[in-house]
């Protein structure tokens, strides 16, 4: 199917929905929707003046030739992470699909690829608007949520790019292949690492109980482990740190990390390079400023990024972690939840519920987003390494060098690794090159975890290209552990390899997989299978 205007629109205000069969252009009072078709996308903008707007959805209607005439599997990305739920699905009408989908026949587990097909249907990084996608039998749906929050969006006359939307059919490669190559193509310009990423992260044996102390010995452990690499690895400092759990602010440590400053220069000080965690929009004590105005209507325990004062409050505090004390990367975490409320798996449809808005009712909720990852961006000092955690990876994909695309994995459960972990990897690789590098989160070495299951974990990651970050308990870095978590690291420092799922259509856990185009296998199960509490 090529890209062409869309066959049926409908626009939905504050007070009702109107409908149209769809030619380029629409209009209905104050309110105009414009489709501007270039090259091999098409562009989506909106203007009006007073009224508000919640929503745009276009319908593109199958001819015979476009239709699905064999059995097909579809899939669909997710609004932040992966919860262990990606997967390939039969056509399901209601099944709301963020961001990009595709429909594929066949199965990449068969080598044989010739009559293969697949076809992709996306939007481009960094639109105005959140996008999802449904598909049937009969045609392709994108929705385009442009509120601000939960309610429409004023713009008072301005004309907002809402997104542009490509399409792709791929013939004779397996869905993996064309997915990726299909994702290159919705990002023109993301940021590239100058060197692979890998090191350690305290939170998977530490959970924020940590002092400046602890993170000096994993500092002085992991220096050890990467003795004689080139590429140094990176120390990060997760939560636990600040004055309050989990809250702000972040302008200085707590009694156990009495000074950030001097830290960041001791680990530096060992060639390893620091890293620390920040959750920038928290402030539950409200230790800043009493002014409603900056606190979010839907909850004030957060601030409202749509407010100058906020946006500059995170541009100073990425000033001083990154500029004043020197920190190499910074770890900003939890602002979808923080914004909207919800995890992307609490929503099966837009993540914003309806009755409140941002105080900037102007901009549209992704447009808010982007101004944070923007924000922290620009601000960070020249060669920081930026890590998106519980960010929206096609809003941050060009604003961070590296994304959490999955749920905690863990130090004490393995079926919470097994379950996050193996499904985030073989599903979020499309995004790695892409968008940013993509990192599927921890192997937590505690000594709660059989060892034979956790190995599987730190192998695959460690010959899957993508970051790896350990998070190993002191007492359980000796021996075998030590030994195999070396050669880990020694791997990871050059993140050379290829790895691609093979029964990912399959299966939400794959066990098959092509390294450098050799078939390998790993066992994931535990004796009685999966635990059903997961």
């Amino acid at each position: 199917m090529d890209i062409r205007y869309a066959d049926r629109l409908q626009v939905e205000l504050e007070s009702t929905v109107q409908s149209s069969a769809a030619g380029p252009d629409w209009q209905s009072g104050d309110v105009s929707v414009e489709q501007v078709l270039e090259k091999d996308r098409l562009k989506i903008f909106l203007t009006a003046d007073l009224t508000p707007v919640k929503g745009i959805a276009l319908r593109w209607v199958f001819s015979e030739t476009e239709k699905p005439h064999e059995p097909v599997k579809v899939y669909s990305d997710a609004w932040e992470r992966g919860y262990g739920d990606m997967e390939w699905r039969g056509l399901v009408p209601e099944r709301m699909m963020p961001w990009v989908c595709a429909c594929s026949n066949g199965s990449d587990s068969r080598k044989d690829t010739s009559d293969r097909g697949t076809q992709c249907f996306g939007v481009a990084v960094q639109p105005s608007a959140f996008c999802l996608w449904q598909m049937d039998a009969e045609g392709i749906t994108l929705r385009a949520d442009v509120r601000c929050g939960g309610e429409g969006v004023r713009l008072h006359g301005r004309r907002l790019p809402v997104c542009e939307v490509l399409f792709a059919r791929c013939e004779g490669v397996s869905a993996f292949s064309a997915l990726q190559t299909f994702y290159r193509s919705l990002c023109t310009s993301p940021l590239r690492l100058s060197e692979p990423v890998y090191g350690a992260n305290n939170w998977y044996y530490a959970y924020g109980k940590s002092s400046a102390e602890d993170i000096l010995r994993d500092a002085r452990l992991l220096k050890e482990m990467t003795e004689g690499l080139a590429n140094r690895p990176y120390m990060v400092i997760d939560d636990g740190w600040e004055k309050h759990m989990t809250d702000g602010p972040w302008d200085a440590g707590n009694e156990r990390f009495p000074d950030m400053k001097a830290l960041c220069w001791k680990i530096r000080g060992m060639h390893v390079r620091p890293g620390i965690w920040v959750r920038y929009l928290a402030d539950g004590h409200h230790e800043w400023t009493e002014n409603a105005d900056v606190r979010l209507m839907r909850d004030p325990t957060y601030l409202d990024p749509s407010h100058p004062l906020v946006l500059e409050r995170i541009a100073r505090d990425t000033e001083r972690l990154t500029g004043e004390w020197g920190y190499q990367l910074i770890k900003h975490d939890f602002s979808t939840c923080d914004l909207f409320g919800f995890w992307g798996f609490q929503r099966k449809g837009f993540l914003a519920e309806d009755g409140w808005h941002f105080w900037d009712r102007s901009k549209t909720s992704a447009e808010v987003v982007l101004e944070i990852y923007r924000t922290i961006h620009d601000h960070c000092a020249p060669g920081t390494v930026i890590l998106g955690c519980n960010v929206i990876g096609h809003l941050a994909a060009g604003l961070v060098h590296m994304n959490r695309t999955g749920d905690d994995t863990s130090g004490v459960a393995w079926d919470r690794t097994r379950k996050m972990g193996v499904n985030t990897l073989a599903f979020r690789m499309l995004h790695h090159g892409a968008f940013y590098a993509a990192d599927a989160d921890c192997v937590g070495i505690t000594g709660k975890i059989d060892w034979t299951l956790n190995a599987r974990w730190l192998q695959i990651l460690s010959e899957s290209g993508t970051p790896l970050f350990v998070s190993c308990s002191p007492d359980q870095a000796s021996g075998r552990i030590a030994e195999e978590l070396g050669s880990a690291y020694e791997r990871a420092s050059l993140q050379e390899d290829e790895l691609i799922p093979l029964d990912w259509m399959e299966t939400t856990c794959p066990e098959t997989w092509s390294l450098n185009g050799e078939t390998i296998h790993f066992r994931w199960m535990q004796e009685m299978g999966a635990d059903m509490s997961r």
